[in-house]
């Protein structure tokens, strides 16, 4: 439990009722290094007994991904250190302008950045083909800068721990995820031949907890005339005869979008590993009046009342967004109903659309078929025009085949988002083993193609997430890891009621600092919120200088993969304002315009506003995980995902900060560390998927022949 003992200040301004102290930080002076109230030694999760059959079979045929991290020494030599606590300029190399309510970089020379001799190009990917574009658009500013010269051992760092991603090359969309027989699947959008967009296979993992993951044989491959330019994004329907129903967009030799119907060639198997498309594919064209390109994804199916299977796909007309529906009986055949789903205007290109309930009174997950008293509909849909997922809470009307969103000032496209920063094609699954609904997330690079090629792989996806209704307030989602990563936890820290004054930032002495779960709350003097002045104050996380503006009442947080110099850092904070009614507004936001001294990457501010009730503190989670930073506030009710690319910040130079900007404010901060383990994605031979069979079928029985 965290201490909730208050701290109090000496004579000398000095806290006490605390096993360290420390006064505020004078301007120039180094911040104070804080060592945890406790830090319990870490406790094994359990064992686990093997015959030595399989043991043996483990150890020959595993091939794991190299988890080792080396220390490499930065060049010291390269500019830019940027104290937090002033209104400073960003690294050398670059500036922030705001215009027309954008933000872009600019260059101001590149002195001191490693040249590798390159210029960074500009690429597109995807468009072209019919999908969204694949490739990291940066400012045309930055592309006329030199590459970074980007060191093995930096390239090295960024790939992750505990996330998923291939062991090299490209990866996109997550696909038809599903619990099997034991067996967590997922399916994923992969280039088996580049670190870039192209040649789209179905790569295919599996796992007992969502973390650890076993790489199988590629599951499709574009081999026939309906999928030969791309076998695309699809979902799973579990039958409930058994089957397994996996609908696919194919892209044909004409570059058609038409849907498919996949399924597994033996049930029995619970990896799943061989599967066989329809003879009669395709099974749908686009429909009249639909442009050949702007027909793809279809959803999960759901059961209707009159015993028939419906699916929607995305689409559009001119810029009005739609999601279309299909009803079935054998998903061999189709009928599409007169009405959509749902459109909205202005939205464009509906991709990746998902459909499925939520209990407003139960925070467990719901099957995809249930509908209603106490239920609201989640329709989601990734825009293509802005590569982000909205989503909107609604009621689902059968008969007529709509759904209805609650509130149209916040409908799909225009208002609620998963996750504010890079995360993009998701997709839901119903998890009936542990009556959850989970989502999964891609989130894309933020760096140049040229460093993706150097490294040899791209894009991961976020830590699977479990979704509900959030019963208080009503009114969105709430996003949270899934409980399986607490059990790769190591090395525990608490860092308790941390007085910070205005202009205060704090060293949390962690050791490693690139691995983290990290838990915090905070509380603010309620003194500076009563006499905080009604303000007409317009403030949002992305049209401002991150946190190193300040105001009364932020930004306070955490400060990750910082260096020690602060030349590199990446805050995750909190920003309040008081409205013209007296109310607070809070914000919650990621900066990463100081992430890194390199030039060809992505920077910006992300973050939206976090509801926060009476009665509740400020709380944060943030996942570090090398190159990705994942932050949920308020139980996540909003969430932001970051990719950062320090070349200072790194290994054993990471550090953690809890720091205080505002000018008006104390905050007190709890933070709670854990350090995560990594958790290899291996390899699969045939050998030991057999071995797998035999161990599944002695735990839950032969099926019947």
């Amino acid at each position: 439990m965290v201490d909730p003992t208050p701290c109090r200040y000496g004579g000398d301004g000095s806290l006490t009722g605390l096993p360290y102290s420390y006064k505020a930080l004078p301007n120039g002076a180094e911040p104070i290094l804080v060592s945890p109230t406790n830090r319990p030694r870490p406790v094994k999760a359990g064992l686990i007994i093997l015959s030595g059959l399989l043991l043996s079979a483990f150890v020959m045929v595993l091939i794991g991904v190299d988890n080792t991290r080396h220390v490499t020494v930065i060049d010291e030599s390269v500019p830019g250190h940027v104290p937090l606590l002033h209104e400073s300029p960003l690294p050398e190399s670059l500036e922030v302008q705001v215009s027309s309510g954008k933000q872009q970089a600019v260059m101001k020379g590149a002195s001191g950045i490693p040249d590798m001799g390159l210029r960074i190009p500009q690429v597109s990917r995807g468009k072209a083909q019919g999908v969204s574009e694949k490739a990291s658009q940066l400012p045309n500013s930055v592309l006329r800068a030199p590459a970074f010269g980007w060191t093995e051992k930096q390239l090295g760092w960024q790939r992750t721990s505990y996330h998923f991603q291939p062991n090299q090359n490209w990866i996109n969309d997550p696909n038809g995820p599903l619990y099997y027989k034991g067996w967590y699947h997922f399916f994923y959008q992969y280039n088996p031949n580049a670190a870039v967009w192209g040649n789209i296979v179905w790569g295919h993992a599996v796992s007992k907890d969502l973390i650890r993951w076993r790489h199988l044989p590629i599951a499709m491959t574009p081999d026939s005339w309906y999928d030969i330019d791309g076998v695309w994004t699809g979902s799973a329907t579990l039958l409930p005869d058994g089957q397994v129903a996996m609908l696919y967009t194919g892209s044909t030799s004409e570059s058609v979008q038409v849907q498919n119907l996949a399924y597994p060639a033996d049930l029995s198997d619970p990896l799943l590993i061989n599967w066989v498309k329809y003879p009669g594919n395709p099974v749908l064209l686009p429909p009249p009046g639909i442009n050949v390109k702007d027909f793809r994804d279809p959803t999960t199916a759901w059961y209707t009342s009159q015993g028939k299977w419906r699916i929607t796909i995305g689409s559009k007309k001119d810029r009005t967004g739609m999601s279309l529906v299909y009803e079935t009986e054998d998903f061999k055949h189709f009928k599409l109903l007169d009405s959509v789903l749902h459109a909205v205007p202005g939205t464009g290109m509906w991709e990746c659309v998902d459909f499925y309930p939520v209990s407003m009174i139960d925070p467990n997950g719901l099957d995809t078929s249930v509908n209603g008293p106490q239920v609201k509909h989640v329709l989601k849909a990734s825009l293509d025009e802005d590569r982000n997922d909205y989503y909107a809470l609604g009621s689902y009307d059968e008969a007529r085949g709509i759904w209805i969103p609650d509130n149209t000032d916040i409908d799909v496209g225009i208002g609620l988002r998963y996750d504010y920063g890079k995360f993009y094609a998701s997709k839901t699954f119903y998890d009936q083993e542990k009556k959850r609904r989970v989502l999964w997330g891609w989130i894309p690079e933020a760096d140049s193609e040229l460093a993706d090629i150097k490294k040899g792989w791209a894009s991961l996806q976020a830590i699977p997430r479990t979704v509900s209704f959030d019963q208080n307030t009503g009114a969105n989602l709430l996003q949270w890891p899934v409980e399986e990563i607490e059990s790769y936890r190591t090395n525990r820290s608490d860092f308790v009621n941390v007085t910070l004054r205005a202009g205060e930032l704090v060293q949390l002495d962690l050791g490693s600092a690139d691995e983290l779960d990290i838990m915090a709350e905070f509380g603010v003097d309620p003194g500076a919120l009563e006499k905080l002045p009604p303000s007409n104050e317009e403030y949002s996380c992305s049209k401002r200088s991150g946190a190193a503006k300040r105001g009364a009442l932020g930004p306070f947080g955490i400060l990750v993969l910082a260096a020690g110099d602060f030349s590199e850092h990446t805050p995750v904070y909190f920003y309040i304002t008081k409205v013209k009614d007296g109310s607070l507004k809070t914000f919650f936001c990621t900066d990463i315009l100081r992430s890194s001294m390199a030039i060809d990457v992505v920077k910006g501010v992300y973050g939206s506003t976090v509801p926060v009730l009476k009665g509740e503190k400020l709380s944060m989670r943030i996942l570090v995980d090398h190159s990705i930073v994942e932050a949920f506030a308020q139980g996540g009710r909003t969430c932001i995902t970051s990719r950062v690319y320090p070349t200072k910040a790194i290994y054993g130079d990471a550090k953690l900060f809890v720091f205080n900007n505002a000018t008006d404010a104390t905050v007190t901060a709890s933070v709670r560390t854990w350090q995560i383990s990594p958790a290899s994605i291996l390899q699969v031979s045939v050998g030991l998927h057999l071995l797998l069979i035999l161990f599944t079928f002695f735990k839950t029985g032969f099926p019947c022949l």
